[in-house]
């Protein structure tokens, strides 16, 4: 357990699982083959760290992602892969075209590419449905977009789909001909628009997209118990560090919730526990091992998240933690909208 004072419930990474991360990701997927997503930590400190592992190009999910990497020395590369129609928001981002960062955008509708055009966005990618119902044009409509983007005077350097809807397929051989027929339908619109760029994929299928794909990977830095029923070759590097409040024959109940807990892929976990409950402010659990020493009040416990990102987006810091010491803090800088 951490040899800490920190004041719980605190958000804390093994360093040695994090650099163990970091280093199989930039083996399996050297450069550019991987466009690591910010969102899943949104800290440009370990954006640093991936960026040092030779991921220096990346994703983002808003604009102020874009925005605090830019500012923060990290935009050689910025994809900001969802739909923008705010016009101050899209107008900061071309902002930053002035020599300070290279800035792509999403499009997948007349209205979105009109957007871009308005707001002086330089380039953009066509993103298009592969199979999970969010955002995205169909295949066969991804050529007309793009022609209209390019009478619009904007660069469109390729495709973009995300398979999301095939992260949690924990059967390989099922996830991978899954993606194989999402990949297909991003093909298709490939053809029609033509550029450089086909990008997709996540931490769940990181190994399963040609060469020709950039994944944009986030969760494999991190982790989280979602992923990790894959069976992934990447080590659970997030925890929620959190008190013992209250003890019962029974059960015991500490200081983290579902506050400081995403909690839309399930209950998190606690080792050699079951979690039984969470509520705003209290994890309620019992020990799995009846014949192990009960909890006590002032007790420091693990719980690990069963989704990375929205965890992430719940804190301010983000504490580095190697055999049990606190070595280093950094802001969570691109939370918040």
């Amino acid at each position: 357990m951490l040899d800490t004072d920190l004041s719980t419930p605190a958000l804390v990474a093994d360093l040695s699982a994090l650099e163990f991360n970091l280093a199989h990701c930039a083996a399996a997927l050297p450069g550019r083959r991987c466009r690591p997503h910010v969102k899943a930590h949104k800290t440009t400190g370990l954006a640093r760290l991936q960026a040092a592992a030779g991921h220096d190009s990346f994703t983002c999910a808003t604009p102020r992602e874009v925005l605090g990497m830019a500012r923060a020395g990290l935009g050689e590369d910025l994809l900001l892969a969802n739909e923008v129609v705010d016009h101050d928001r899209l107008s900061a981002m071309a902002a930053l075209l002035a020599g300070t960062a290279r800035v792509t955008v999403a499009v997948d509708s007349e209205a979105t590419v009109e957007a871009a055009a308005r707001a002086g966005i330089a380039e953009v990618l066509v993103d298009v449905e592969v199979g999970l119902p969010r955002c995205g044009c169909a295949p066969g409509d991804a050529g007309r977009l793009a022609d209209l983007a390019r009478s619009r005077g904007l660069t469109v350097r390729g495709v973009m789909g995300y398979e999301g809807h095939v992260m949690a397929v924990q059967d390989r051989a099922e996830r991978s001909a899954k993606v194989a027929a999402a990949m297909e339908r991003l093909r298709i619109a490939h053809a029609l628009v033509g550029g450089e760029v086909v990008s997709a994929g996540g931490t769940g299928t990181y190994d399963l997209h040609d060469e020709g794909t950039e994944v944009q990977a986030g969760s494999y830095l991190l982790m989280d118990t979602a992923y990790g029923r894959l069976g992934l070759p990447f080590h659970q590097a997030l925890h929620v560090l959190a008190t013992v409040v209250s003890v019962n024959e029974r059960w015991a109940v500490c200081d983290a919730g579902l506050k400081s807990l995403a909690m839309d892929h399930g209950n998190p976990s606690i080792d050699g526990a079951d979690v039984w409950f969470c509520s705003d402010e209290h994890v309620t659990y019992a020990s799995a091992d009846t014949t192990a020493r009960p909890p006590k009040v002032g007790d420091r416990v693990l719980v690990t998240p069963a989704h990375v990102d929205p965890t992430m987006a719940l804190h301010e810091r983000l504490h580095l933690v190697r055999d049990g010491e606190v070595l280093d803090t950094l802001d969570i800088d691109l939370r918040g909208w």
